[in-house]
C-alpha cells in the first residue's frame, strides 16, 4: 500500500468524478427526489446527458421503443436504476482519454461484463442489492486504468511478459510495480470517497477471503471477474486460464439465505452469457464511436 500510495500522490492529473454526477448522486440521497430536477441538472452536461440516452437506448436494456428525452429515459429507469447508470457515465467521463496499453474499449468490455455478470449472479444468489452488485462490478479494475495509462512502458514490459508464459495479471504487477491494481484502485477510490464497501471490493476483489465489510459482495464481484476472463470478456492473451467453480472460496461465500445456485447450472450460465458478449461488445463500440 505503500508503494501504491507513493505512485498516485505522484499523479497531478488523476481522473475526478464529474460536478453534476456528484451533484445527481447527492439528490438520489434526499427522501424526496424530484425527476425533473434531476434531468435539468443532466442536461447542464451533454455529454453525460447524450451518455444516458445511449446507454438506455442499448441492446441491454431493450426499451420498446427509441426514447427521445432524459426525462423519458429517468421515467423508464425509475430511480432504483438511475444511480447506477450516472455512476456508470461517471466513470466513462472520468477516464475518457485514458487510453493506455489495455486499450479503453477492452477495459469497458470487461467492466461491463463484470457488473452485469455480478448482478446475475446476485439475483441467484439471493442477494437483495442487485445495484450494488453491478456497480461493484463496474468499477472493480479502475487501478487497471491508472498503471495501463501512467507507467506505459513498465506496463508493456509486464503484457509482454505474460505473453512468454501463463501468468495472472496481478501478480506480474505486483513484480513489475511493487503494488497491484487492486491497491492502486483503492486509492482512487479514497480520493473519489467512494463508500466502504465498494472500496472493499476493489481491493480485495482477488482475495475474497479478506473481505470483511461485505464478504458476499466480494464475493459476487470476484464470480464475475472469473466468468468473464475465460468468456471473451477479459483484456485478451488470457486463453489458458480456468477454472473450476466448486474449488473458488467466492462460490461458498455466495451462498445463503433465498440463493438459487443449488441448481445452479455452470454450463448453461456461460452459454447465456456468451449470448451476451456481443451486446456488450456493441454497446462499448456506441458508446465510444465518436472517439
Amino acid at each position: 500500500m505503500d508503494r501504491a500510495i507513493s505512485l498516485i500522490k505522484g499523479m497531478t492529473d488523476l481522473p475526478t468524478i464529474p460536478a453534476v454526477a456528484s451533484r445527481v448522486l447527492s439528490l438520489l440521497d434526499q427522501p424526496e427526489v424530484d425527476i425533473d430536477e434531476i434531468a435539468d441538472l443532466l442536461l447542464t452536461d451533454q455529454v453525460m446527458a447524450a451518455r444516458v440516452l445511449k446507454l438506455v437506448n442499448s441492446p441491454l436494456y431493450r426499451p420498446s421503443q427509441q426514447i427521445a428525452s432524459l426525462k423519458g429515459a429517468l421515467i423508464y429507469l425509475g430511480l432504483r436504476h438511475i444511480r447506477e447508470f450516472i455512476l456508470t457515465c461517471a466513470f466513462i467521463q472520468s477516464f475518457e482519454g485514458k487510453d493506455g496499453v489495455l486499450g479503453i474499449k477492452p477495459f469497458w468490455e470487461h467492466s461491463f461484463g463484470v457488473g452485469i455478470v455480478a448482478r446475475l449472479i446476485a439475483e441467484k444468489a439471493g442477494y437483495r442489492d442487485t445495484e450494488k452488485a453491478y456497480i461493484g462490478g463496474i468499477i472493480h479494475d479502475i487501478g487497471e486504468v491508472f498503471l495501463s495509462f501512467y507507467f506505459r512502458n513498465e506496463f508493456q514490459r509486464l503484457v509482454d511478459r505474460m505473453k512468454e508464459r501463463p501468468y495472472l495479471l496481478v501478480d506480474a504487477e505486483a513484480e513489475e510495480f511493487g503494488t497491484t491494481h487492486c491497491e492502486i484502485g483503492l486509492c482512487m477510490a479514497q480520493e473519489w470517497n467512494f463508500p466502504s464497501e465498494y472500496r472493499e471490493v476493489i481491493y480485495c476483489h482477488h482475495t475474497p477471503l479478506d473481505a470483511i465489510i461485505d464478504p458476499r459482495l466480494v464475493a459476487i464481484v470476484n464470480l464475475a471477474d472469473l466468468f468473464c476472463t475465460v468468456r471473451r470478456l477479459d483484456y485478451g492473451g488470457k486463453e489458458w486460464v480456468s477454472f473450476s467453480l466448486a474449488d473458488e472460496p467466492a462460490w461458498q461465500m455466495v451462498q445463503g439465505g433465498g440463493s438459487k445456485l443449488g441448481d445452479f447450472d455452470v454450463e448453461r450460465f456461460c452459454y447465456e452469457l456468451d449470448d451476451q458478449v456481443e451486446e456488450i461488445q456493441e454497446l462499448v463500440q456506441n458508446i465510444f464511436k465518436d472517439k
